[in-house]
């Protein structure tokens, strides 16, 4: 959940625009969001979403009624069918009332306990593709730690909310201090500084992605130093070089990050869903 939804009520609640929460109170089937998704709506905004589509049409339509004073708080119970126009074929449970200062501690809380939740990918180089990466990576729910130490390269890319912007040298610093679980993407200026970082990144082996911009001949080459600086085959394999070409083979930097971000989201969800499952096999 974006800090975004807690701005959005922060600043109305403090010029006394009224805002209305929608909540799916209960899901069943087919539906485009689950039990305790939510959106915020004033007069002319929202923030959040329920899933899009005619549902959120008529619950924003709902809600305004709401604002208007022309309903009180109501619950609609919604069947997603040809009489609303979607054919999910679920059935959707909504809360609709005025949203007050115990909802946005409320909103505040989950805003935080999402943010914890975010995995941390950190994006070595500000060079063309680490500009398009970071322009890729800041919609997603992501931790994103940019670190170069060309601080006018970094100023050269547009605002990155979201971002932690790292000016430093001390790259190997930097990967000391990632968070268990982290990606790393490592697209810098220089092949020997490449190797430094995915060096770290392979000795501390507890990444979930580690991707190295190059080709497969550098692949091999930095295989080949690896092994050298003792490193096991296995932790060798779980490299990605070259990132992004998977499945479409495209040299542009926003091609290149679109299909790294495709990557990311990939790794991160399985690694996410594999630490679900631990945490239930452990209680």
């Amino acid at each position: 959940m974006s800090c975004k939804i807690v701005t959005f009520l922060q600043e109305r609640l403090r010029t006394g625009e009224p805002v209305a929460r929608v909540i799916v109170t209960d899901a069943k089937g087919s539906t485009p969001r689950e039990a305790g998704a939510f959106m915020l709506v004033s007069e002319r905004a929202s923030e959040g979403t329920i899933g899009g589509g005619r549902l959120e049409f008529e619950a924003i339509a709902a809600a305004r009624k709401l604002l208007a004073g022309r309903e009180p708080a109501m619950e609609l119970a919604l069947p997603l069918g040809p009489e609303l126009g979607q054919c999910c074929g679920g059935h959707v449970t909504l809360a609709i009332g005025l949203a007050d200062e115990a909802v946005l501690v409320e909103v505040t809380a989950l805003a935080e306990a999402a943010a914890r939740r975010e995995p941390e990918v950190l994006v070595f180089g500000a060079g063309h593709v680490g500009r398009a990466l970071v322009a890729a990576l800041r919609l997603l729910p992501f931790k994103v730690r940019w670190i170069d130490e060309r601080a006018d390269e970094l100023r050269l890319a547009a605002k990155a909310d979201q971002v932690e912007i790292v000016v430093t040298r001390q790259y190997l610093a930097e990967v000391a201090r990632a968070t268990a679980g982290a990606a790393f993407v490592i697209v810098t200026h220089s092949h020997g500084l490449d190797a430094l970082i995915a060096t770290a990144v392979l000795e501390r082996a507890d990444f979930a992605y580690c991707g190295i911009i190059g080709s497969k001949t550098k692949r091999r080459r930095f295989e080949q130093g690896f092994r050298a600086a003792g490193l096991p085959e296995t932790t060798i394999a779980r490299i990605t070089c070259p990132i992004g070409s998977a499945t479409i083979k495209d040299k542009r930097p926003e091609i290149i990050a679109a299909l790294v971000a495709v990557e990311l989201v990939g790794v991160l969800a399985s690694a996410a869903r594999a630490g679900d499952t631990r945490k239930g096999e452990a209680a």
